[in-house]
């Protein structure tokens, strides 16, 4: 085993400090990796709080993890030393189960999480990325494109796929007008891939404040959902609506925007149930859906389809010694539009 160097959080009311503990040994198919570059998600702040009500402790979050490989086992094919890797939300799966689809795995039962649970052992605690080096599990572990730079594809982990899995599901290409609701680390991504999958695309953010942002990524129209007059102008307008925000929100409102048999996916999670009324979405057949990261085939495909199209996250680059002052800047929307550490910094 080898001693890993981190920032971990002991309880839900500490802060983040300097941790110490025991990667596991590396196994035949397994591939180490040197952490260069993690992003951080507002569920990694969830997480440290406990705000979820699941949380284990100590903790070392972060998914969103770009680096170097540095050994790989002896059953490992797919990479060698000096490749450029990424992992993302889970480092395992069920793999016998009956009812297992390597499309659909983040839904199915056995997924394991990059931090914050066990490994398949059911014994040995997953820690993430914010420390200095991860062992991955062959089948978990994604190619970056070498045209990406590592520091701003790591947010491609979480933020990249929460984004491209319902674009890609629900058909988001030329002729359909897709909104993104929400113009943060989630959101941003939404714009740039939503264009470079050839839609027409539409922001709708509270105010015009970032416009010059979102047309910059790619968008076609901006809107601001503080003017009432937005939801006049576009009641029937879009095929798809991807809901970013976590905050409450009028959802009978916005769901009046939709065409018929257009669709509204959330993949930002609010804290309260969703009031919505059944004549939001009856009379025009429409549908409120969710959806929640992509698989691991999903994943390498949208990493792929970012290098071809040379999309990345407009990031803050900190030092982790920072980590506690970028969660609050987070909690007031203060970043544009991700934070990634900098692991060097552990040093």
């Amino acid at each position: 085993m080898a001693t890993a160097k981190a920032y971990g959080a002991l309880s839900a009311d500490a802060k983040l400090a300097p941790f110490t503990f025991e990667r596991r040994e590396p196994t035949a198919d397994d591939v180490v990796i040197e952490i260069k570059y993690c992003g951080v998600c507002h569920s990694d702040i969830h997480q440290a709080r406990n705000e979820w009500g699941n949380s284990r402790f100590p903790m070392v979050p972060g998914h969103e993890i770009a680096g170097i490989v540095t050994a790989v086992g002896a059953n490992v094919t797919k990479f060698k030393v000096g490749d450029r890797v990424g992992v993302g939300c889970f480092v395992h799966s069920c793999t016998q189960c009956a009812t297992r689809d390597v499309d659909l795995e983040q839904y199915l039962p056995g997924l394991v999480q990059t931090y914050n649970d066990v490994e398949a052992d059911g014994v040995t605690p997953t820690y993430g990325g914010y420390s200095d080096h991860i062992v991955v599990r062959e089948g978990y572990v994604l190619s970056i494109p070498d045209n990406l730079p590592l520091d701003r594809a790591a947010p491609l982990l979480c933020a990249g796929i929460t984004l491209y899995s319902p674009l890609r599901h629900w058909n988001a290409g030329p002729g359909k007008k897709v909104a993104i609701l929400g113009m943060g680390g989630l959101g941003h991504m939404g714009v740039k891939l939503a264009h470079a999958m050839g839609a027409d695309v539409t922001v709708l953010s509270q105010s015009l404040s970032k416009e010059a942002d979102g047309r910059r990524f790619g968008a076609d129209h901006y809107y601001a959902t503080a003017d009432a007059d937005t939801f006049t102008k576009l009641a029937n307008s879009f095929d798809l609506i991807v809901c970013t925000v976590s905050s409450e929100i009028d959802w009978n409102a916005y769901l009046g925007l939709l065409k018929i048999d257009g669709t509204m996916v959330i993949v930002g999670v609010p804290e309260n149930a969703i009031p919505v009324h059944a004549f939001a979405l009856v009379p025009a057949r429409r549908s409120l859906a969710g959806s929640m990261i992509g698989s691991i085939k999903e994943t390498q495909e949208m990493l792929d389809f970012c290098g071809q199209h040379d999309i990345t996250a407009e990031i803050e680059t900190i030092d982790i010694k920072d980590i506690n002052d970028a969660y609050e800047r987070v909690i007031k929307s203060d970043v544009r539009y991700r934070f990634v550490i900098d692991m060097e910094s552990l040093f």
